[in-house]
């Protein structure tokens, strides 16, 4: 998977679509985790963080691109206008109890996979954990319980 900016446009979407020519699954990043709808309004983004996140993965899909990248919190609505089998890797990933750190965004694993990820991105919970095996086993089982469930 390769990520590029959605907020780079069609030209640049469709210009990374063609030089990736199928070879890699191109995934485009809709609003990043760590941002807030105040966030967005100081940049100068109006609309509020779902709208905006709709609106760029409406534009990655078109251009096509096989994914996008957004938050957790997204998902649903993402999911619903995307269909089944365009990828959503989300990030902001937090098991119950960690410390959301610099994330505005966040679910857990198994809420992650309930709302339609079809991939999740774990880090800190993960490396700074006293027992990394262990946390990245019970992300795993989470996420198991979470499909079946499905």
């Amino acid at each position: 998977m390769l990520t590029v900016h959605a907020s780079g446009g069609t030209s640049m979407l469709k210009a990374a679509v063609e030089a990736s020519a199928g070879r890699i699954n191109l995934l485009a990043v809709t609003v990043l985790t760590s941002l807030s709808a105040d966030d967005l309004h100081q940049v100068g983004v109006p609309d509020e963080v779902t709208d905006q996140a709709l609106r760029l993965a409406a534009l990655a899909q078109s251009a096509g691109c096989q994914g996008i990248v957004s938050s957790p919190r997204e998902l649903l609505p993402l999911r619903k206008l995307l269909g089944e089998d365009f990828m959503i890797v989300t990030p902001g990933i937090r098991p119950t109890g960690s410390d959301a750190n610099d994330q505005q965004r966040t679910a857990t694993p198994a809420q992650a996979i309930s709302s339609g990820a079809s991939h999740i991105v774990v880090g800190r919970p993960i490396t700074h954990a006293s027992d990394p095996v262990r946390a990245a086993q019970g992300i795993i089982s989470e996420m198991e319980q979470a499909r079946i469930g499905r």
